[in-house]
């Protein structure tokens, strides 16, 4: 894996959503987004609105768009919409993807029994994980990945040494901080997250596309 090339590739739309340009264009939780570029896959990790937005994923998906999304969240879209929990895989236009667990263990925001969800996906040989809206979780100790998309704002999520933690549990190639700079966090818990791990994981802050 180059990873510059990799990195040209993933695309920071806002908040947690992402897009990566592959063979296959893949998008998890848009929200709020101003870039329109269609998508083949998106990826819904759970219900709350500011990652299950039906206007945002309709601004990207095309007539054969394949959705996946936890049961409440599908039931709030359109389209090929496909139902997913954790421990699931499947095959989408030649795109692996495993459905992991997303949960809190220090709050009740996301409860593990909500059964919110995460995805690792194989692209063009690169395989990314993107953990939604979770804490630092025992599952993350199992995965294999190039690129792992961590949430940092804290609140609702890991703060930035928690999501450092997780990294290092992971240990990725490449790790993206996400969930802040919309509803809550800033770009210094970014930057904390990064100075955490500092000549350990190459962290990557990427601008919001606009």
């Amino acid at each position: 894996m180059r990873l510059e090339e990799t990195i040209k590739k993933i695309h920071w739309l806002g908040h947690d959503g992402i897009r990566i340009d592959g063979s296959t264009v893949v998008t998890i939780d848009p929200f709020r987004i101003s870039s329109l570029k269609p998508s083949d896959i998106i990826l819904i990790s759970h219900e709350h609105f500011d990652h299950n937005s039906p206007e945002d994923v309709e601004k990207i998906r095309k007539s054969d768009t394949v959705i996946l999304a936890d049961a409440t969240s599908a039931k709030k879209l359109q389209g090929e919409v496909r139902v997913v929990a954790p421990g699931d895989k499947l095959s989408v236009k030649g795109v692996e993807i495993e459905v992991g667990p997303a949960y809190n263990t220090n709050k009740d925001f996301h409860p593990r029994a909500a059964g919110m969800l995460s995805f690792v996906f194989k692209l063009d040989g690169v395989r990314y994980y993107h953990a939604g809206d979770t804490d630092f979780i025992p599952e993350m100790k199992q995965l294999d990945v190039d690129v792992a998309f961590l949430p940092v704002s804290g609140t609702y999520v890991m703060t930035a040494e928690e999501a450092a933690q997780a990294a290092r549990a992971i240990n990725p190639k490449i790790a993206v901080p996400m969930h802040y700079g919309e509803i809550v966090g800033s770009e210094s818990d970014a930057k904390r997250f990064q100075k955490e791990l500092e000549g350990q994981i190459e962290v990557v802050i990427l601008s919001k596309e606009v």
